[in-house]
């Protein structure tokens, strides 16, 4: 996603647009890969020396529950990235080692029957984790 459509959708949203807040959609239209919130309050710190790690993180959790960021739970920790801009349904495929995320269109909820009748699915998250062909090497 660009800047513009992080802080658009924030604003549709009814979030205030901040400097920081501003600061955080460039950072991350801007980042290529997963970013952690300590790289994130590390990065706005050296600008807002006042910021704290957790209004950085309670920021990131707000812009991840309006559908803004991405989070993905690595083996070092949760990290998260700019969703993706593309508007079709898709899901990841995520590189381990070099952390290279692939989209790939499959679906696991076509496939899923016997849902409870008195549960309505919402959202749903899917992705697959394992090595691309140049980590493999």
């Amino acid at each position: 996603m660009k800047a513009e459509e992080i802080i658009q959708a924030m604003s549709e949203q009814g979030m205030r647009i901040t400097d920081q807040r501003r600061t955080l959609a460039e950072l991350f239209a801007k980042s290529e890969g997963y970013v952690t919130p300590k790289a994130v309050y590390e990065s706005m710190g050296k600008t807002y020396g006042g910021l704290s790690f957790d209004t950085v993180y309670r920021n990131l959790r707000i812009m991840h529950d309006m559908g803004v960021l991405e989070q993905f739970v690595f083996e070092d920790g949760i990290k998260f990235r700019a969703r993706c801009s593309e508007m079709d349904h898709h899901h990841h495929l995520i590189c381990l080692q070099c952390e290279k995320t692939i989209p790939f269109v499959f679906c696991p909820m076509d496939e899923v029957k016997g849902l409870p009748e008195d549960f309505k699915a919402v959202k749903h998250k899917f992705e697959i984790y394992g090595y691309c062909k140049d980590c493999q090497k």
